[in-house]
């Protein structure tokens, strides 16, 4: 498949625009950190890190506890004015930092920027198949997320140099523009984006609870979707081993410098990019899950000699290890997509945010632990509890069957069809709906839907 087929899914001008916004808003996301940790030590000098600890901290704990029902209100409402006021409250948020003068107040912005960011993300991941349709949302996904891998790496330098260039406060002016910028492009899409009402089932007391409870049901229900998020956990151990101790192993044991450290760090960014690039080239021609276990193997058993590595062999180690955890996180979200009716994908996206970000949370402590009382076979301990775990999963969660043979929630189609009792639904402005139209479309137990400017006369 070639490299133009990754890049398929923009010649839709709807996720275009929305992939444009997405990736300004991580430029300004790589501004916020960069200028954070320089804030937090202009703050609070050695003890950075642990004001850095804690806002990450508040960032998963923010994840967890909101995701869930930001997902909900996605399917409810319209998305594009959640994204659009995310985006706002999050720039003038952002536009606070400049003027922080305790510790305390990078706590509550930080909170508060991630509270908004928790809304956000599980908004976007259930809007992409929505508008690219059955065809294009896997390499949708698979380009959004290596922008995203991409960003990770160069993010950082580039966000560097211009705060050394403007100075270190001066950079969240830079990076609330980005979010007004992004937020404007969201802004100017034409129409909603929004489940369409006929999908919506009526309001009852407690809905919103009930939404909240359906998307981590849907979750732990669907075999291949469960499988797929505990394979989550065991790629989070290892994941998070790798962040939390590998400067440790670099400057402590190999006795190397901060370049250095970042050299083993930009490996295990290019090899997450790589294997995004290399999942939206392949697209559906293996299964999921075979990714999954794929990945998930790869990142444990790199983890397994890294104790006694030299900087290169590290570096390959780490290559490695970031081609492995995104072969996991990749096809688990195109699995929701997948398997999860339309009307339903906001709450499940937002679920599988929350859950995803608790193993985090889960493993933080766990690496710190090792890395802390293990200093010498950290990597090791990691690697073991890592196979026992992936052995556990596959053991007694591997489903029996592959995805593509067995019946999902909802199947997309395409077929010539008019609006009588089994087609009924929006279409772009000039569609003449009681005329033979076809689109690519979605049977489920529970409605009909089709991605947004998808119709052909």
């Amino acid at each position: 498949m070639t490299s133009f087929t990754f890049f398929r899914s923009l010649r839709n001008p709807i996720f275009a625009r929305l992939y444009t916004a997405q990736t300004t808003s991580l430029l300004g996301d790589a501004l916020t950190w960069v200028g954070l940790a320089l804030l937090a030590f202009e703050l609070a000098g050695q003890k950075a890190a642990v004001v850095l600890s804690g806002a990450l901290t508040l960032r998963v704990t923010a994840f967890v506890l909101l995701s869930p029902l930001a997902g909900a209100i996605a399917d409810r409402f319209d998305r594009k004015k959640i994204m659009v006021i995310t985006h706002l409250i999050r720039m003038i948020v952002v536009g606070l930092l400049p003027f922080v003068s305790q510790v305390w107040q990078i706590y509550v912005l930080i909170l508060a920027l991630n509270i908004f960011n928790a809304f956000f993300t599980p908004t976007y991941q259930a809007t992409i198949p929505l508008v690219t349709g059955q065809n294009d949302y896997p390499q949708a996904i698979a380009l959004s997320a290596t922008t995203y891998q991409i960003l990770g790496v160069l993010g950082p330098g580039i966000a560097g140099s211009i705060a050394a260039l403007i100075g270190a406060r001066q950079v969240f002016f830079l990076d609330a523009l980005s979010f007004l910028i992004a937020g404007v492009l969201i802004f100017t899409l034409p129409g909603q984006l929004r489940v369409e009402p006929n999908q919506q089932p009526s309001s009852t007391r407690g809905r919103t609870w009930d939404e909240i409870n359906n998307g981590t049901t849907r979750l732990f229900t669907d075999p291949y979707i469960r499988y797929a998020l505990f394979m989550q956990l065991v790629a989070s151990i290892a994941g998070v081993q790798i962040l939390v101790n590998t400067v440790g192993y670099v400057q402590g044991i190999l006795k190397l410098e901060d370049v250095e450290y970042g050299w083993v760090m930009a490996a295990f960014g290019i090899g997450a990019t790589l294997s995004a690039v290399a999942i939206g080239a392949i697209g559906q021609s293996l299964a999921r899950t075979t990714f999954v276990l794929f990945g998930a193997t790869l990142i444990t058993l790199a983890l397994f000699p890294a104790n006694y590595a030299n900087l290169p062999v590290l570096m390959c180690l780490w290559l490695l290890a970031g081609a492995g955890q995104n072969c996991v996180n990749l096809p688990t979200q195109t699995l929701i997509a997948d398997r999860i009716p339309t009307e339903a994908q906001g709450r499940v996206y937002g679920a599988h945010f929350a859950w995803s970000h608790l193993w985090w949370a889960i493993s933080y402590p766990l690496a710190g632990w090792l890395g802390s009382n293990l200093t010498e076979v950290e990597f090791l301990s990691g690697s073991l509890i890592g196979l026992g775990l992936l052995l556990l999963v596959q053991l007694f969660l591997s489903p029996k069957r592959d995805e593509s043979a067995s019946a999902s929630e909802s199947i997309w189609h395409e077929h010539e069809h008019i609006h009588d009792a089994h087609h009924q639904h929006e279409h772009a402005p000039g569609i003449p709906v009681y005329e033979p139209h076809t689109h690519p479309h979605q049977h489920s137990p529970i409605g009909h839907s089709h991605p947004i400017g998808s119709d052909k006369n």
